[in-house]
C-alpha cells in the first residue's frame, strides 16, 4: 500500500483527469446547445444545455475535493468535439459519457483500494 502522501497524490491526479474531461464536456454540450440553433429538434438543445450545467456541477465538486486534498484543480479541458450534424453531436456526447463511466468506475475502485471512502462516495454520486 502506498504512503498516505502518495495515495493522496494519486487521488488528486485522477480527480484532475476527471475534471479536465468534465470541463471538456461543459464546452462540448454547451457548444452543441448553441451550434444546434435552427435544428428541427429543439428539445435536444435543452438536453444539451441541461447536461452542460450538470457537468459544471461535477467539475465544481471535483475542484472542491482537489483543493481539500491539497491539490490545484486543472483549468485546461481535455479535447472537445464540436459541431457537425445533430447525429454526430449526439454520438460524440454518448461516446464521451460512456468513456466517463469507465473512467469513473476505475477511479472509484482506486479510491476504495487507497482507503479514501469520501472521494469514492463523491465519484459514485457523480456517476449516478
Amino acid at each position: 500500500m502506498p504512503s498516505k502522501d502518495d495515495a493522496k497524490k494519486k487521488i488528486i491526479d485522477v480527480l484532475n483527469l476527471d475534471r479536465a474531461y468534465e470541463l471538456a464536456a461543459i464546452l462540448q454540450y454547451m457548444g452543441h446547445h448553441y451550434e444546434g440553433e435552427g435544428i428541427d429538434s429543439p428539445a435536444i438543445l435543452e438536453i444539451f444545455k441541461k447536461t452542460g450545467v450538470d457537468e459544471m456541477k461535477h467539475a465544481e465538486l471535483l475542484a472542491e475535493r482537489i483543493v481539500y486534498l491539497g491539490g490545484d484543480p486543472v483549468q485546461k479541458p481535455a479535447s472537445v468535439k464540436r459541431g457537425g450534424e445533430l447525429k454526430s453531436m449526439v454520438k460524440d456526447d454518448l461516446d464521451g459519457e460512456n468513456e466517463a463511466i469507465e473512467r469513473y468506475k476505475a477511479h472509484i475502485k482506486l479510491c476504495a483500494e487507497l482507503g479514501d471512502s469520501t472521494t469514492r462516495l463523491m465519484l459514485e454520486e457523480i456517476l449516478t
